[in-house]
């Protein structure tokens, strides 16, 4: 692949800003289409770091770059159209939020070699994002943290039940590492997939059913967008949910072990920034997993469910229910 982007860019720092490089109605400034395939805190929180991550990096919203930001509202078909306008608008570079939207930003730009960017993808492997023009950050799951919190808060339970989007490669990738690691924790998973977000509310029914002890969510944006929907189904059972991030927890999951994403972005917009400023190349510059990860609990949504908080998790835990109440 021509690597004219890194090239041109690196000449417009030298100098002035490049004219007629995505301008999208600019002829001076560089654009960058973001597309954000679903409307949910853990995504908007991908977006406010994306953007903290280039001022960071020294670039000025205005000056340097300017942002065309779309949202899929979790529709496939507008999350493609979006995609193909930025192509067709030639923009700078696609940052692209959530897997969906990944896979689509990253059909619509291969064609004219427009360098592509990501963020909270699970699996770039196996969503096949892990080659050409494109580099990013992946949020994969702490399987393995998150089936040892849920064992050290529930010692007696025995099976875990777990909603995924079917097509989502991230939520398959999530299902088969529960399902191998599992039993090393003495669970077993009871999955269902959905097709659709209209069907998740139906899948929990069907767990509620099979008597499972907990749900653990994955960063499944037809599940996240339905949450609230969820937990009021999983409360009225008796039956604690546990989230794959903080904003999981602040909506009424008991706990979680997740990472943060507004750092997700930050790292996602220094990344972009090295490829806007010519010092390297999407193509080139390996995607990174993000492997530090905290303990959030709410202490409220546990209290429902007469949870505690054993001393050695207390100790490194995060409390967002007061938070959540603000």
């Amino acid at each position: 692949m021509k690597k004219f982007f890194a090239v041109s860019l690196a000449a417009v720092m030298t100098g002035a800003l490049l004219a007629g490089c995505g301008s999208s109605g600019s002829s001076e400034i560089p654009v960058i289409g973001i597309s954000q395939y679903a409307q949910h805190e853990s995504l908007d929180n991908c977006r406010e770091g994306f953007l903290q991550g280039l001022a960071e990096s020294g670039l000025v919203e205005g000056e340097d770059f300017v942002v065309e930001y779309q949202n899929a509202g979790a529709d496939d078909n507008l999350n493609v159209q979006i995609a193909q306008s930025f192509s067709a608008k030639n923009v700078a570079l696609m940052c692209a939020i959530a897997t969906p939207a990944a896979t689509a930003c990253y059909a619509a730009a291969e064609d004219k070699d427009i360098p592509v960017i990501f963020t909270a993808v699970t699996d770039p492997v196996e969503a096949k994002l892990d080659s050409g023009n494109i580099t990013g950050t992946s949020d994969k799951l702490p399987i393995a943290a998150q089936l040892e919190l849920i064992r050290m808060l529930q010692p007696e339970a025995k099976t875990i039940g777990i909603i995924y989007t079917s097509s989502e490669p991230n939520s398959v990738s999530a299902i088969k590492e529960y399902e191998a690691l599992a039993g090393e924790y003495g669970f077993t998973i009871e999955s269902v997939g959905v097709t659709q977000q209209s069907e998740v509310v139906q899948a929990a029914d069907t767990l509620i059913a099979k008597n499972v002890d907990c749900f653990s969510n994955l960063t499944d944006n037809n599940v996240v967008d339905v949450l609230l929907s969820v937990l009021e189904k999983t409360n009225e059972a008796g039956i604690p949910v546990y989230g794959s991030e903080i904003e999981q927890v602040k909506k009424g999951c008991v706990a979680s072990a997740g990472i943060e994403y507004v750092s997700l972005g930050v790292k996602t917009g220094q990344m972009a920034a090295k490829i806007l400023l010519g010092e390297a190349s999407a193509a080139d510059m390996p995607y990174e997993t993000i492997t530090e990860y905290e303990t959030y609990v709410n202490a409220d949504a546990m209290a429902e469910f007469g949870m505690t908080l054993p001393d050695e998790v207390a100790a490194g835990a995060i409390d967002v229910s007061a938070e959540a109440a603000q």
